[in-house]
C-alpha cells in the first residue's frame, strides 16, 4: 500500500504518474481489448470533434485551395511528364478540408497506441470546483481610437479522482451544463497507459466515465465510449455479486470472506482481460 507521502499528481495528458503495483480496482487489459477500446482509426465523435468549427473550417478550405493553386502551377511547369505527381498533389490538396480531421485524429489514437501496456481502473471523485481559464486575447480599438487587449476567458471544469491507495490524477475541461451534477464520493472509471507491464508508472490516461450519471468527462473523447461502458458493466455486476456473496455473513468471518471475494473477482475479471503470453 502507498502511504500519503508517495501520493502522486499527475494530469490527465502530462507527466508520467507514479504509484503502488498492488491496486484494488486496477485491471489489466490484453492488447485486443485495448484496441478494440481505442481503434487505429479516428471513430465518428473523434472525426466531430477534431472538425471543430466554423473558423476551422474555413481554415482547412483555405489550405485546400492554396493547395489546388500550387498543383495547378506544377501542371504548367512540369508538364504532362508528371500528371500523376501534380494529380495526386491536386486531389489530395483539394480534399484535405475533408479527410484532415481523420488523420488527425487517428494520431491522437496513436499517441495512447504506442503504449504497449493498459488497465481498467476504477475509484471515484475527490474534488470538483470550477475555475475561469485565459484562453486567449485579441487587440482591438475603442471608440477613443486606444488600442485596447481584450482577454478571452472559458470557464473550466476541475476534476480530481483518486482511489484508497493515494493513486491521485485530475483533469481541466471546457464546463458544460451537465457538469453540475457531479459531486465528491462519486465512482470514475477510465483506462490508463503504461509502458511497464505492471503499470507501476502512467504515462497517459483517457477521458474520465461517471457511472452513476452515465456522464463522461473530458477534453477529447480518446475512447470507444459503448465498447467501455459494457466493460464498466460486466466489471459492476461482477464486483456487486462478489459483495453480496460475502456481505451474507457478518464479523470478523464476514469481512474475510468479502476480502477473498473481492481478490477472487479481481482475479477473475483479470483473467479475462489480461495479456494473451
Amino acid at each position: 500500500m502507498l502511504g500519503s507521502e508517495c501520493c502522486a499528481i499527475g494530469s490527465a495528458i502530462g507527466s508520467p504518474i507514479q504509484f503502488a503495483t498492488a491496486r484494488p480496482m486496477l485491471i489489466s487489459l490484453n492488447r485486443k481489448k485495448f484496441e478494440e477500446l481505442i481503434p487505429r482509426v479516428a471513430t465518428s465523435e473523434q472525426y466531430k470533434y477534431t472538425w471543430g468549427k466554423l473558423p476551422d473550417f474555413l481554415r482547412r478550405l483555405l489550405i485546400s485551395l492554396v493547395g489546388l493553386v500550387v498543383a495547378l502551377l506544377m501542371n504548367l511547369v512540369l508538364g504532362e511528364d508528371l500528371w500523376a505527381l501534380t494529380f495526386t498533389v491536386g486531389l489530395a490538396s483539394g480534399f484535405y478540408w475533408l479527410w484532415s480531421p481523420v488523420y488527425w485524429a487517428s494520431l491522437k489514437n496513436f499517441e495512447c497506441r504506442r503504449y504497449p501496456y493498459s488497465g481498467l481502473w476504477r475509484g471515484e471523485v475527490l474534488d470538483v470546483f470550477v475555475t475561469e481559464e485565459l484562453i486567449g486575447k485579441e487587440e482591438t480599438v475603442n471608440k477613443l481610437g486606444e488600442l485596447v487587449i481584450v482577454e478571452n476567458r472559458e470557464r473550466r471544469l476541475n476534476l480530481e479522482i483518486g482511489d484508497e491507495v493515494g493513486f491521485v490524477t485530475e483533469i481541466q475541461v471546457p464546463l458544460k451544463r451537465d457538469h453540475r451534477i457531479i459531486r465528491s464520493g462519486d465512482r470514475a472509471e477510465m483506462v490508463v497507459m503504461s509502458d511497464v507491464p505492471d503499470l507501476s508508472r502512467i504515462g497517459k490516461v483517457s477521458d474520465i466515465y461517471l457511472p452513476d450519471y452515465s456522464l463522461w468527462v473530458s477534453a477529447y473523447p480518446y475512447l470507444r465510449r459503448d465498447t467501455f461502458v459494457e466493460v464498466s458493466k460486466q466489471m459492476g455486476r461482477r464486483q456487486e455479486g462478489s459483495r453480496r456473496e460475502g456481505g451474507r455473513e457478518g464479523g470478523r468471518e464476514g469481512r474475510k470472506r468479502r476480502s477473498l471475494n473481492e481478490r477472487r473477482f479481481r482475479d477473475e475479471f483479470r483473467d479475462e482481460f489480461r495479456d494473451e503470453r
